[in-house]
């Protein structure tokens, strides 16, 4: 058995160790997400934690981990009876990224349950993690049908699954810790707002620190034993301190007080719904308990505040999390409870303990248009051989317009891509279109296919009774169709006449409410730029839609318009990703006025380039920017040679466009 990292070894990452430990108290906050750079000890925090619970008792045999002072009336392994119970450590479960829905939820035999009306059950993850930790890595990359299943466990406490009228319930109630990276990409709403706490984590920029990381991560691998047997000490204490806590939390007094200010808070940042309250309660609680305390200060709200209420705040997908601590400070200050009681200075909640810090880090601790258009041309004169970002012609970057509602793109035709929102795909979970032979262990019966299958053979395998007679070869797996997420391409002019008549607000605010669309709907994006004699892939395919945002917004503007490169810079990005993921279809989505100039015959070249997409059979809608009272058209002629269909900025928001989709099928199907 491998030897886990220290949890009290852990170099800084106060915040991230204070949060963890809180939970360990008391569960009921709700549980952790970390978000961070790679390399910052995220998983290697979490993994340690485990080590830190204390024991918990459990009925022997159940695999369902029942309490045996209050076993769970429905568990599939009972009835139980209540007394003596054997004790095991917490267990911390990882549920993998790419996990299929009977791994977490578990496995029904449907071929005895049709057969026999047994219920045999195969427990999942959701079993294995009760009354212990489960843990996601990379947990914005999970599946939305797993997210599905999450948020329905977390909020009730129990899994159920249920199939073709068979069902079985258990108990599942865990500590949710997730870390992610958010360069990788967001959460979804609901399951941002089901983690209690949330952390920002980064590497130190302190030398000393740095050093000291990696002295211990060397020593550790080396001799992982010895390595823990050092830590043993820091560790017993901390194990007992959380223990101490525990029995503590139950005498902690949440005073009126105390809720004034976390409802002023919590009603001051503007946060949805109650959760958030109810989150701050608990951890201020936690927080007292933790310093050994029986009252909850202010400080342990301000505390409480920091962790909570970040990842709740946000209004969109491209607002940071954060917390203005001023406003905060002001907040607690104006609504100050009268009934925090006086403290010692030296107490408790003193230097040594005060706001609940983590433990000290042990022996080795470190210290420490018209004439528009004609003056736009005249922008685009830089040199014809200067590199994309120089020239005369370059200007400084402009803010995005005002973001709003798009209709949908997809891409036509039925795909095998990863679950989404965007365009039809034969998946999983969906509209059931029909049925098939199960390649592998059955997961959606097709009821009546499966009968229909059995049916004509119930003589010759001698039944007798009313229950039908069901053999693995006549059942039948449902075929369903529902969304799948696509790779969204964005091919962006950035040149001269785009800077026109101040147009490259209205382009970018267009885009950013493309991206808005692709985070909504679980895609994949890139951004490929092209401004002055060559184009540039601003941010390689993603599942980031933050990063693509920021990316657009510091964009400049200027010089030629080099369109034949960005298409073949686009062109490139796609051949690359086909490889990488060939399940997943691209919408390649140009934002263009159409003009090409510089360099040698550049609207030839750029038409040939376009031209490879529609030989490809790739799905392409070009937003026409072009403006002013005369207009040349040229937008919607690229569109035509990519095999696509253009619409004009102003279409793009209106209900006009409602046929866009089925436009770009056929031309599509017509080009293929």
């Amino acid at each position: 058995m491998t030897t886990p990292f220290p949890f009290t070894a852990v170099v800084g990452q106060d915040d991230l160790r204070l949060a963890l430990l809180l939970n360990a108290v008391s569960p009921a906050v709700g549980g952790v997400l970390v978000r961070g750079e790679k390399g910052t000890a995220k998983s290697t925090a979490v993994r340690a934690l485990s080590a830190l619970l204390p024991e918990v008792a459990v009925v022997p045999g159940c695999r369902f981990s029942c309490d045996p002072a209050s076993p769970d009336p429905a568990c599939p392994d009972g009835p139980h009876e209540s007394g003596g119970g054997a004790a095991r450590p917490a267990r911390m479960v990882e549920l993998p990224v790419g996990a299929s829905e009977d791994r977490l939820v578990g496995a029904l035999d449907i071929e005895r349950a049709l057969s026999e009306g047994v219920k045999a059950f195969e427990p999942g993850l959701l079993a294995d993690a009760h009354r212990g930790i489960l843990y996601v890595d990379e947990v914005n990359l999970l599946h939305d049908h797993l997210v599905d299943l999450l948020l329905d466990a977390a909020a009730m406490g129990a899994s159920y699954v249920e199939r073709e009228g068979v069902s079985v319930r258990h108990a599942s109630k865990f500590l949710l810790v997730g870390t992610m990276n958010p360069e990788e990409g967001e959460l979804r709403p609901q399951l941002l707002d089901r983690f209690g706490l949330t952390v920002e984590v980064a590497a130190s920029r302190e030398p000393d620190q740095r050093v000291e990381v990696v002295r211990r991560r060397l020593a550790y691998d080396d001799d992982p034993a010895a390595f823990a047997a050092r830590w043993a000490d820091e560790e017993a204490a901390v194990r007992a301190r959380i223990v101490a806590a525990r029995e503590l939390l139950p005498k902690v007094r949440l005073g009126d007080g105390a809720l004034r200010q976390i409802a002023a808070t919590c009603a001051a940042f503007e946060v949805d719904g109650m959760r958030a309250d109810i989150v701050m309660a608990r951890t201020a609680t936690a927080l007292a308990a933790w310093a050994g305390r029986t009252d909850v200060l202010a400080e342990d709200v301000r505390q409480a505040a920091l962790l909570a209420l970040p990842h709740r705040r946000r209004r969109n997908p491209f607002d940071a999390p954060g917390l203005d601590e001023d406003k905060l400070d002001e907040t607690l200050e104006e609504f100050g409870g009268g009934d925090d009681p006086d403290t010692d200075p030296d107490g408790p909640d003193g230097p040594d303990g005060g706001g609940g810090q983590p433990p000290a880090e042990g022996p080795e601790s470190p210290e420490g248009g018209g004439d528009a258009e004609a003056s736009a041309e005249a922008g685009e004169a830089g040199e014809a051989g200067q590199p994309s970002g120089a020239g005369s012609g370059e200007r400084s970057p402009v803010g995005a317009g005002e973001p709003f509602r798009t209709k949908v793109l997809s891409v036509p035709g039925i795909g095998e891509g990863a679950a989404g929102r965007r365009s039809r795909a034969r998946t999983e979970h969906g509209r059931t279109t029909g049925a098939r032979r199960p390649s592998g262990a059955l997961t959606k019966l097709h009821l009546a296919a499966t009968v229909q299958a059995a049916a004509p053979h119930q003589r010759a395998r001698g039944r007798t009774g009313p229950g039908l007679v069901v053999r693995r070869d006549d059942l039948r797996q449902a075929t369903r169709e529902g969304r799948e997420s696509n790779l969204v391409l964005f091919v962006v002019d950035a040149s001269g006449s785009m800077a026109a008549r101040q147009r490259m607000s209205a382009v970018k605010g267009a885009v950013v409410s493309l991206l808005l669309d692709a985070y909504q709907r679980r895609d994949k994006v890139g951004l490929v730029t092209f401004r002055g004699s060559a184009a540039d892939v601003a941010l390689p395919p993603t599942s980031s839609v933050d990063a693509a945002a920021a990316r657009l917004e510091s964009l400049p503007t200027g010089g030629r318009t080099p369109l034949a490169a960005g298409l073949l810079k686009a062109h490139d990005v796609l051949r690359v990703e086909r490889l990488r993921d060939p399940a997943r279809r691209a919408l390649v989505v140009v934002v263009t006025d159409g003009r090409a100039t510089g360099g040698p015959e550049p609207v030839a070249l750029a038409s040939r380039a376009a031209r490879l997409f529609a030989a490809e059979g790739v799905a392409s809608v070009v937003v026409d920017c072009e403006s002013g009272p005369v207009r040349l058209g040229l937008a919607g002629r690229l569109a035509g040679e990519l095999g696509g269909s253009a619409v004009t900025l102003d279409e793009l928001r209106a209900d006009s466009i409602a046929g866009l989709v089925r436009d770009v099928q056929g031309t599509s199907r017509r080009a293929a």
